[in-house]
């Protein structure tokens, strides 16, 4: 049986809570960590703690949940901080910084390794890994109609593809890069958003089939053949067709968004385990774990995967280094205005 135990939520909280009446010194040997669940959580449980808490001496304890469950416990937890380590995608993660719920990264030469895509403003979290948002698109499909593979963000409004392209909602990342990219393709950026929510008004969403959020219902859409070219990210794409069905990845000509996967210790936290294992996570055998198991991008230049490992995820100078990145520090600042003028003018 595995050192390393997740909890339910229930149960990890009351845990936490009773931990006030432990000694000390006791509590070193006990590292707290949030983070995602599913196959990413086998993937830590099973082949990234257990060297790491070997070495340290300490025994880990897991709690898994998407990045918005991480951040409101964090939030929740504020006057009595007791998750160590936090993983989180940018969005959020970004929030979290903006609550004084991170503290700052302790030095340390493995972060001169980092791509400047996992470099993070008031340096309280950094990148551990990257995925790209481009276009999965359906390869048998395209063939038998003779279409070249899509190229550009200006490819969602090709009359084409009506009915057959599937985008998630802006509450999701993808949508959201989805319409900073649109937005860009007509001279706007995430500070000047109005080119963004006209193109998707007028000329991407009457070709869109569904603003799907759901992993399982975006795979299910491509499997049943109603959807041939989506809005996803690269983990995920990689993921598809590893199982054999036909789709690709494609970075898109203007830029494919990086969707950045943070670490950060967390604010009120003393333990310096907690730093040394986001130290150890950005080490190139870890990020090669990262990669080779779960597809994220590596961050630390160091890191060296096989043609065949770099299949289909960001990898390298040329597309680590070139994804676009979003402000989250404005985005986060205006994103519920946003978000009901989706809505209003896009999801009516």
């Amino acid at each position: 049986m595995s050192k390393t135990t997740r909890l339910a939520p229930t149960a990890f909280l009351a845990l936490m809570l009773s931990a006030s009446a432990v000694p000390a010194d006791a509590q070193q040997k006990t590292l707290y960590v949030a983070g995602y669940g599913g196959s990413y959580e086998q993937m830590m449980r099973e082949k990234v703690f257990p060297p790491f808490e070997k070495q340290h001496g300490v025994r880990i304890e897991y709690m898994a949940g998407n990045s918005t469950d991480t951040l409101a416990r964090l939030v929740a937890m504020r006057a009595r901080p007791q998750i160590d380590v936090a993983v989180m995608d940018d969005g959020p993660m970004y929030q979290a910084i903006a609550l004084n719920l991170c503290q700052d990264i302790a030095p340390a030469p493995i972060y001169d390794d980092r791509y400047d895509t996992a470099k993070v403003s008031g340096n309280k979290a950094t990148g551990i890994g990257v995925v790209a948002t481009g276009f999965m698109y359906n390869t048998k499909y395209f063939e038998e109609q003779r279409w070249p593979a899509p190229t550009s963000w200006a490819d969602l409004r090709d009359p084409k593809y009506a009915g057959k392209l599937v985008v998630p909602p802006l509450s999701n990342s993808y949508g959201l890069h989805a319409l900073v990219m649109e937005a860009e393709l007509d001279g706007g950026n995430e500070r000047n958003i109005d080119p963004g929510f006209a193109a998707f008004a007028e000329k991407v969403g009457p070709n869109v089939l569904a603003y799907e959020a759901s992993p399982g219902q975006m795979t299910s859409l491509f499997q049943s053949g109603q959807a041939v070219l989506g809005v996803w990210g690269s983990a995920r794409i990689n993921s598809l067709a590893n199982t054999g069905f036909p789709v690709r990845m494609v970075y898109p000509k203007e830029g494919a968004v990086a969707l950045g996967i943070l670490a950060c210790p967390v604010a009120g936290k003393s333990q310096p385990e907690a730093q040394a294992l986001i130290q150890y996570m950005l080490t190139p055998d870890v990020q090669k774990i990262l990669a080779t198991v779960y597809g994220y991008g590596p961050v630390n230049k160091n890191t060296v995967l096989t043609p065949e490992e770099a299949d289909g995820i960001p990898y390298g100078p040329d597309q680590v280094g070139k994804l676009r990145v979003i402000d989250w520090d404005y985005v986060n600042s205006i994103r519920e205005t946003w978000d009901k003028r989706w809505t209003r003018e896009v999801e009516r």
